[in-house]
């Protein structure tokens, strides 16, 4: 990645745009800032402030490079979590191949900032994005762009945009994961028509298969496991019918967040092929995890031996009103907090300096700027006291706060996440 483009995060200046930021620290760079390791319950931010667990942060990058090592995965984690350039730098270093993303402007991001290897997961026939892509790839032989396609159509506006194009960009064929699931194609009949178009398209590259699991109908393991056997028979097809001819590798990928254990069964049957496959893991909610959807899902929950992800998120309000015994509410709302896979969980209560289970508090609904809290007999809460969050979904955490503290567990915030949503 660009360490240049990198190192210029930290001069950015601190100011409005950032919220939960100490107000007396405008004016300062970023850098400047990290550099005085405040502390995040007395160096002076502002509630609500989302900040992220460094020591968290930490183990579930170790975790996830440690679990694709084992079970012979490559690994492109999926940068529309983050959306951080700083955290896709951090995934590299911990063993990634590169990152996946959804949409162009999420790959200009990763591009910015020196990303080498993308995995679009999506057809992308935007003629002036594409073109773009292609620009990209004949200025840096050091650039691979692997792209989903879905459709012989779509196959079509992507070659009329490409036409001339100097260097091919790689596709894989995304097997949809069933009736009625979201993109991909729904049978091996139709994949073999896409994957016709595409050896007619000069400006475009056969190099694999892929889809999503998370969308198998009424997914359970049996269902998911035999879902991705399909995929892995696919290309198998492709292949003894020389569909991959001249490539370096032939990619076969899968792999949300809920399933990966079931990927790294099914990849590891994978028979030897003309050519090295490339196992490549999508998986992108690790690495801040969450309390509500994922620690549900995680499959770390069906093979506890191999570990286990840590929430990594906590986003501190304030209470300002206590209208009534069994009411409170605090400073943070739908602006601030995920909610469109669970409400926020009330966590703890800080006062005076000291931390304690938020006892009989619960989040029932969030207004813009407002949690709603029911707070049963004998709950500890007065107006002024901090309510630290759990949250459900990183997604949709990641996309609310542009600059997100990274704090020690004692508070010291010792680093500043940029995110580029």
């Amino acid at each position: 990645m660009s360490t240049e483009a990198l190192a210029g995060l930290a001069e950015e200046r601190v100011d409005h745009r950032f919220k939960g930021l100490p107000p007396d620290a405008d004016g300062l760079t970023v850098g400047e800032l990290a550099a005085q390791r405040r502390n995040l319950f007395t160096g002076g931010f502002a509630t609500p402030v989302l900040a992220l667990s460094a020591e968290r942060l930490e183990h579930n990058l170790q975790l996830m490079e440690t679990y694709a090592a084992r079970h012979g995965l490559a690994f492109a984690p999926h940068g529309k979590t983050s959306m951080a350039p700083q955290l896709f730098r951090r995934q590299i270093e911990h063993g990634a191949w590169g990152i996946t993303l959804a949409v162009p402007h999420q790959v200009r991001v990763a591009r910015a900032f020196g990303v080498q290897r993308v995995f679009l997961a999506n057809e992308l026939v935007d003629p002036s994005a594409l073109r773009w892509i292609s620009a990209g790839l004949d200025a840096d032989p050091g650039f691979r762009c692997i792209c989903y396609v879905d459709s012989a159509r779509g196959v079509e506006l992507m070659a009329e945009a490409l036409r001339g194009a100097a260097r091919p960009i790689d596709v894989v064929v995304e097997l949809a994961g069933g009736e009625g699931a979201r993109t991909g194609v729904r049978t091996e009949a139709e994949c073999a028509a896409v994957a016709d178009a595409v050896a007619a398209a000069p400006a475009l590259r056969l190099v694999g298969v892929a889809g999503y699991e998370g969308e198998v109908p009424r997914a359970d393991p049996e269902r998911v496991h035999a879902w991705l056997r399909r995929l892995v028979a696919l290309a198998v097809d492709f292949d003894k019918a020389g569909r991959f001819p001249g490539v370096e590798e032939i990619v076969v990928s899968a792999g949300g967040s809920a399933w990966f254990d079931a990927v790294a069964d099914v990849f590891a049957e994978i028979p030897e092929l003309s050519a090295p496959v490339l196992k490549l893991l999508r998986s992108g909610a690790y690495v801040s995890h969450d309390d509500g959807h994922y620690r549900k899902l995680t499959p770390f929950n069906r093979v506890p031996e191999e570990g286990a992800l840590e929430p990594a998120f906590r986003l501190w309000t304030q209470v300002v009103s206590r209208p009534s015994p069994d009411q409170a509410f605090v400073n943070a709302g739908k602006r601030d907090a995920a909610y469109d896979l669970g409400l926020p969980f009330a966590q703890v209560v800080r006062r005076d300096g000291i931390e304690r289970p938020a006892a009989g508090i619960e989040v029932t609904a969030l207004s813009d700027q407002h949690a709603w809290l029911r707070t049963a007999p004998g709950a500890d809460i007065e107006i002024g006291d901090w309510l630290g969050l759990g949250l459900s979904h990183p997604c949709t955490s990641f996309d609310k706060w542009p600059l997100i503290p990274v704090a020690e567990a004692d508070g010291t915030v010792v680093d500043y996440i940029r995110t580029f949503f």
